[in-house]
């Protein structure tokens, strides 16, 4: 695979490099110490890098040439990270942590689903691109993401008892 088949242009270049800042800075903030400066720091970082992702997600038509699933999902990653941060941003008290934790949290695993699915779709062994059966992309894709997500269930389940210690220890 050459980099002509990965990036189909300046914007997906762009796209390319603020996905990758994205998923280093969301993993980064997923497994830190929450309510630390440096996992604040890497928060912010997190959210500027993925609206200059979802901004140029929204410039990309390679695949459908039209508004396509991917552009559904950015739509719900925009959701998902804007109701994470308005908490932040507004400091509410009580509830404002467990929001922005449930939020933030499903925006990083949603990133991990656009990325593994993102992946399989360009692996040409899979899938030849110019030829792209869209059953054979919506269940790759649908697959993939379902995965994701369901590891994330767990991991969520996991350490949300340390979550709701840090949130009771901040708002009381």
């Amino acid at each position: 695979m050459n980099l002509e088949n990965l990036v189909f242009s300046n914007v997906g270049l762009v796209h390319l490099i603020f996905a990758t800042l994205s998923l280093i800075f969301g993993t980064f903030v997923l497994f830190d110490k929450k309510g630390s400066l440096r996992h604040k720091r890497m928060g912010y970082f997190y959210t500027i890098a993925m609206i200059v992702m979802l901004i140029t997600a929204f410039m990309i038509y390679h695949l459908f040439g039209k508004f396509g699933i991917f552009h559904w999902l950015a739509v719900l990653s925009t959701f998902t990270l804007g109701a994470g941060m308005i908490p932040i941003l507004r400091k509410k008290p009580d509830s404002y942590i467990s929001l922005h934790f449930n939020f933030m949290y499903w925006s990083v695993f949603g990133l991990y689903g656009a990325f593994v699915a993102e992946t399989l779709v360009r692996m040409p062994a899979l899938v030849d691109q110019s030829s792209l059966n869209p059953s054979v992309f919506y269940n790759m894709t649908g697959i993939a993401i379902g995965i994701v997500m369901f590891l994330g269930y767990f991991f969520m389940k996991k350490n949300r008892t340390k979550w709701e210690v840090f949130d009771k220890s901040t708002t009381s």
